[in-house]
């Protein structure tokens, strides 16, 4: 029984102490988050095939799942330490060091940690932890003296009275769950999803390059129907951060380097001085499997990746464009890419608004009709032109494809896979990229049936995706529909499933349906 008692105080001491540096996290500026710094620690080595498996799991609540796991397995550390804690100080002792030493160690290795106070809310962390343990295994070993004639009946206030320890006992665990509780739902309410995801509060630039307005909603008409352009709060999210970096624009700069005749450094003001143009333009994650939800069309509003290159002069040699976040992820892609005409900017605003800050703020890369993985830098700090040989970037050592443009692909949005409807004529409706080179045509298949040529939404450029719809007629049963396009090069998706690794999934969406 004590040594379940020691495990609950053990769990209850380490998620006050998470709690409550949660709670500062929130409230003083610089002090990152423990259980997303130990969790930021944990990406670069997790294997691939796991990062694989919980994309395709969770999808966009990967995150949440991996900090989950982080704050469980430092919970387990407590339930443990509080166990040993019974048979001597030592082990738990180094338990709780080591828990505190790494705390630390990773949330000073976040980008915009400040020392001081990063320092003193893991010290706070260590200290909760330790006192609470130590006030815990006193009461949990503390034995009345043997008195074998007391002259009256103990009371609640008698020490020699066995039920003292344990009222005491269960009055520190229970407060301590009590003030674990309290911090973290005080700092999640401090924390609202929206605060991450809203645009700053700056001023853009208006383009001086005349494009083609922004399209309706839902230009076919079709409920259901993912609209052309996502909005913000909407679109997808895949990134390595935990936490989402809150920049400072008055101290960010941008640093051209590397293969240049000129290193360029420039500061937020700078960026925003010079030309802009907006571009529709859609963009995928590789992880995205057929049929999936990690692609999104937006308007970028930017300036020309180009003309800031010519401006630094990059060498003959110079083969690889390479992007660096904040955080020091990076991304890489051919200089071509970024020279050939396709549109290639460094945005600063997205669907109108700045780009919020879990979008990149205050600028990403953009490069129509590559990976994201190989070209979208969120939180941009650095350019480096070098070589195709010298560098890889950040998944490529990790079994992805160097160079990585986004395939043809096609998906079904209306009806639903394993949708119910009535027998007769069915809309069924989806969008479809091939970003550089547009869609052809877009065409639906019930069964084994002849292929149905799909109506396609106004192209708003051969970047962005088009909307496709088409009315089939479903008799009674069972049936499958699948879709296929057909890109401006001529080129028709394969049927033969691939999955994303390494360069992107291939295949039909296909959906069940019965009627």
């Amino acid at each position: 029984m004590r040594r379940l008692q020691a495990a609950v105080a053990g769990v209850a001491a380490v998620g006050a102490a998470l709690g409550v540096t949660e709670l500062v996290a929130v409230l003083v500026d610089g002090v990152p988050s423990l259980v997303s710094a130990v969790g930021s620690l944990v990406i670069p080595f997790t294997p691939p095939w796991l990062k694989d498996w919980a994309v395709a799991t969770f999808g966009t609540s990967d995150k949440a799942v991996l900090t989950g796991g982080v704050a469980i397995v430092t919970l387990g550390i407590g339930a443990l330490a509080g166990v040993q804690g019974l048979s001597g100080r030592r082990r738990p002792a180094v338990l709780v060091g080591t828990f505190t030493v790494v705390g630390l160690a990773a949330a000073l290795a976040q980008p915009l940690a400040a020392t001081v106070p990063t320092v003193v809310m893991s010290a706070l962390a260590g200290g909760t932890t330790w006192l609470v343990l130590t006030s815990a295994w006193r009461l949990l070993t503390d034995r009345p003296a043997e008195h074998p004639e007391p002259a009256e009946a103990p009371g609640l206030g008698d020490p020699t009275n066995p039920d003292v320890p344990r009222r005491n006992f269960l009055a520190l665990v229970g407060g301590t769950g009590v003030v674990a509780v309290a911090a973290t739902v005080g700092a999640r309410a401090l924390r609202p999803s929206e605060a991450t995801r809203a645009a700053p509060p700056v001023s853009l630039p208006s383009p001086n390059r005349s494009l083609p307005p922004p399209a309706p909603a839902t230009s076919l008409g079709v409920a259901g129907l993912t609209p052309i352009h996502v909005p913000n709060g909407d679109f997808y999210r895949i990134d390595t951060a935990l936490t989402v970096p809150r920049i400072d624009v008055s101290r960010w700069r941008l640093r051209i380097h590397g293969m240049v005749d000129r290193e360029l450094e420039l500061t937020y003001a700078e960026l925003l001085d010079r030309s802009y143009a907006e571009q529709d333009v859609t963009i995928a994650c590789v992880s995205n499997e057929v049929g999936g939800r990690l692609v999104g069309n937006a308007r970028w509003l930017g300036t020309s990746l180009p003309d800031l290159l010519e401006e630094a002069g990059v060498h003959e040699g110079a083969t690889q464009v390479v992007g660096r976040a904040l955080d020091g992820w990076t991304a890489g892609f051919p200089t071509q890419a970024a020279l050939d005409g396709r549109g290639a900017m460094v945005a600063v605003g997205m669907n109108g608004e700045p780009l919020p800050r879990d979008h990149g703020f205050p600028a990403r890369l953009i490069v129509p009709g590559l990976y994201g993985y190989v070209s979208a830098t969120k939180w941009l700090t650095e350019i480096e032109l070098a070589t195709l040989e010298a560098f890889d970037a950040y998944w490529v050592p990790r079994g992805w494809a160097k160079q990585a443009p986004i395939k043809t692909q096609s998906r079904i949005d209306v009806p639903r896979d394993r949708a119910t409807v009535a027998p007769g004529q069915v809309t069924v409706a989806g969008v479809a990229w091939a970003p550089t080179r547009g869609i052809q045509r877009v065409e639906v298949q019930v069964n084994d049936g002849v292929w149905n040529k799909a109506e396609v939404s106004e192209p708003l450029s051969a970047d962005a995706w088009v909307q496709w719809r088409t009315t089939v007629d479903v008799p009674p049963g069972d049936h499958r529909v699948r879709v296929r396009a057909t890109d401006g090069g001529g080129m028709t998706q394969p049927s033969q499933p691939v999955p994303p690794r390494p360069d992107g999934a291939e295949g039909w969406h296909t959906i069940r349906l019965s009627a």
